[in-house]
């Protein structure tokens, strides 16, 4: 991570124009395709050596910031709402079922360059808070014996890096990425029984988009 942020810094150092990038005041808003990769494991499941699973899923990213400097801006991820299969390979069966979430994320960033410079590079650290709603099982999990599920919702710290590239005075193009820490508590009932098992879902959210400044 290191070498990258140096590498962005010299980029950033060596692409200028005339144009005005980002300064003080600005407000960036920007729309794109976001990705949310699960970096997943969890606690083994009914006495088994399995875990549960969460796919990737591809939703509308949206995110708003604000240039407290020229170089410091405070920025909100949104997005529509994630949809994400839950699979075990327990017994072979697979998908069980599935869940929704929202990411709401909260960023402070710092920006490399100047407000002149077309390529701005950023990175950026907060917090995200992550709620899960539409839990349940699929047929596949109700025949195994498996009925209420609930999701815990996580707050967790949260990282990103990305690149701003101005088209012209107000638009420009994004690509991004973020990793944030979601940790739930999976609650659920095998044969009428409560049970509970830890998920780390920790993922990327990689997204590219395009941009406007006002």
């Amino acid at each position: 991570m290191k070498k990258i942020v140096c590498g962005l810094a010299v980029l950033a150092a060596l692409v200028s124009t005339h144009v005005l990038a980002h300064q003080q005041g600005d407000i960036l808003v920007r729309a794109g395709l976001a990705a949310v990769v699960p970096n997943d494991s969890s606690d083994k499941i009914l006495g088994s050596s399995d875990e549960l699973k969460v796919n990737t899923n591809t939703q509308l990213g949206l995110t708003l910031g604000y240039m407290l400097t020229d170089n410091f801006s405070v920025e909100l991820l949104a997005a529509t709402p994630f949809s994400h299969d839950i699979s075990t390979d327990l017994l072979g069966l697979g998908d069980i079922g599935k869940t929704k979430h929202l990411p709401p994320t909260v960023m402070v960033q710092y920006y490399f360059g100047e407000a002149n410079s077309a390529f701005r590079p950023y990175v950026g650290a907060g917090i995200n808070y992550t709620t899960f709603f539409d839990e349940k099982f699929n047929n596949t999990g109700k025949t195994a014996g498996l009925s209420d599920l609930k999701l815990d919702d996580s707050w967790g710290l949260a990282a990103n890096i990305g690149i701003d590239y101005m088209l012209d005075d107000n638009w420009f193009f994004n690509a991004s990425a973020w990793y944030a820490n979601i940790e739930t508590t999976a609650k659920y009932k095998f044969g009428g029984a409560a049970q509970s098992t830890d998920v780390k879902i920790n993922p990327w959210v990689l997204m590219i988009a395009g941009g406007y400044k006002f």
